[in-house]
Parts: structure tokens; C-alpha cells; sequence
């Protein structure tokens, strides 16, 4: 795949952050070039430029986010005003079910993690902050697909089921009935033997103004039996104090 002339030269340097930033380790040439879609030129030019500004660093050519990218991430956690909205709430809704909750948004076509607070449990839930996944099965995706703006969706669904229609008309029918039902639930559809349920945190009053981010609770589908309903009226609870905060500040 070559998206040399669909995007700009800013975006070029993007699409090797956003790689960088979502695969987890170190990159080879060969990877971000697979990921990218850039040719091998261009790509070692933005490496060079990414080099040279610090957001890149370099060992044994294999390329990882440098340490400007940490200074980044340091002044996001301060400044976010979702994060710091949402902590609190968080640690009480972790506190009495006792299982790993965790603050989500849609990123192009992921899910990313932006806030995670750990069951104490010795068995728990794999997700962890700066964690990304596709904007496609789980909890989390369908109800930041469910809630999110309809111009947005559409353009998410047809990324992700250009090759399915009937794919995208199931999808499409499931996120009609986690809208009506307020949130949404899943078993095992992103890891094995995990029970997740997710709410949408909305930043402004009136559900049709759109979600930007959800509340997840996660547990290991052993201990979720028995206890959906008192898992997911604690993450409804949540995301409702979450939003008014959020509209109020």
C-alpha cells in the first residue's frame, strides 16, 4: 500500500509518530514502511527530521519515540482535563468492583487508553494506558462507535467494512440497540476470557451532541457472572458524574 500522494508532507510526519506511538516497541525500516505506506525515501526523510527535533530516537536501526515524545505525554497528563475529570470517579467506581477501569477515546480508526486504574486482583485485565486497539469488537469500540458523531461514524465504518457489507449492516444494527439500551457489553471479543462493559462520557449536555470517550469496566469473565447488572449500573453511575463534570467545568 502506497499513500504517498493522498497526504500532505505534515501528514507524512504524522504517520510516523502515530506509527511509533501505537505499535508498543521499537520499529525496523522495513515495519514503518508496511504501517506507513511511505516510500522508503520519504520515510527516511522524516525519520532524519523527527531525529533532529527529538521525537525520534534511533538503536541499532530499529527507531522508537524519542524523549521530546515523553515530555508530550508528561504535559498531557497534566493538562487533560478528561483525565483529571474522570481520576476520581474512577477510583471509585475500581474501589467497590474491585476489577480495572479504564478511560477510552477514538483515535482515527483505535481505541486508545488514556487513563487505567488496576483491580487489585492478582487475575486482571491486560488493557493499560497508551494501549490501542481497532476501532472494531469490544466493549469499548462499539460504544465509542454507538455514541460518536454520525459523520464520524460513517467514515469509521466504511474504513473498516469496505470489504463486508454484510459485516457493516450487523455492526450497524448492534450500535442502534447499544444507543437505545445506553451502553454497551462484551465477552472475550478483543481477549480471551475477558467480560467488558463501556458507557459514553458526553462533553456537552443532550445525547445528540455526541461522545468523544467512554468509561470501561474490566474483569475476567469468571468473576463477571453473576454480577452484570451491579458491573454495569456502577459504569452507567460513573459516566453520567464523569459527563456533568465535564459540562459543568
Amino acid at each position: 500500500m502506497n499513500t504517498e500522494q493522498g497526504v500532505t508532507g505534515a501528514e507524512r510526519v504524522l504517520l510516523v509518530l502515530a506509527a511509533l506511538a501505537s505499535h508498543g516497541k521499537a520499529m525496523s525500516v522495513k515495519e514503518l514502511l508496511a504501517v506507513t505506506g511511505l516510500a522508503q525515501s520519504t520515510l527516511y526523510r522524516q525519520i532524519a527530521l523527527l531525529k533532529r527535533w527529538g521525537f525520534v530516537a534511533e538503536n541499532a536501526g530499529h527507531y522508537a519515540p524519542g524523549p521530546i515524545s515523553l515530555q508530550l505525554a508528561l504535559g498531557f497528563d497534566v493538562n487533560s482535563l478528561l483525565v483529571e475529570a474522570s481520576r476520581s470517579e474512577m477510583q471509585r467506581l475500581a474501589r467497590a468492583s474491585q476489577e480495572s477501569i479504564g478511560l477510552v477515546v477514538a483515535v482515527k480508526h483505535q481505541v486508545m487508553c488514556l487513563e487505567m486504574v488496576d483491580s487489585q486482583h492478582s487475575l486482571r485485565c491486560s488493557f493499560e494506558k497508551g494501549r490501542a486497539v481497532a476501532l472494531k469488537a469490544g466493549a469499548s469500540a462499539k460504544s465509542l462507535l454507538a455514541f460518536m458523531a454520525d459523520k464520524a461514524r460513517t467514515e469509521v465504518l466504511d474504513n473498516l467494512f469496505n470489504d463486508d457489507p454484510a459485516g457493516r449492516v450487523a455492526i450497524e444494527a448492534r450500535l442502534e440497540q447499544i444507543r437505545a439500551q445506553g451502553y454497551a457489553v462484551s465477552d472475550s471479543e478483543v481477549d480471551p476470557g475477558v467480560w467488558g462493559v463501556s458507557a459514553p462520557i458526553f462533553h456537552r449536555s443532550g445525547r445528540g451532541a455526541g461522545s468523544g470517550a467512554s468509561i470501561t469496566l474490566m474483569a475476567p469473565s469468571t468473576r463477571a457472572v453473576g454480577r452484570e447488572s451491579q458491573f454495569i449500573d456502577g459504569t452507567l453511575r460513573t459516566a453520567r458524574a464523569i459527563s456533568e463534570r465535564m459540562q459543568t467545568d
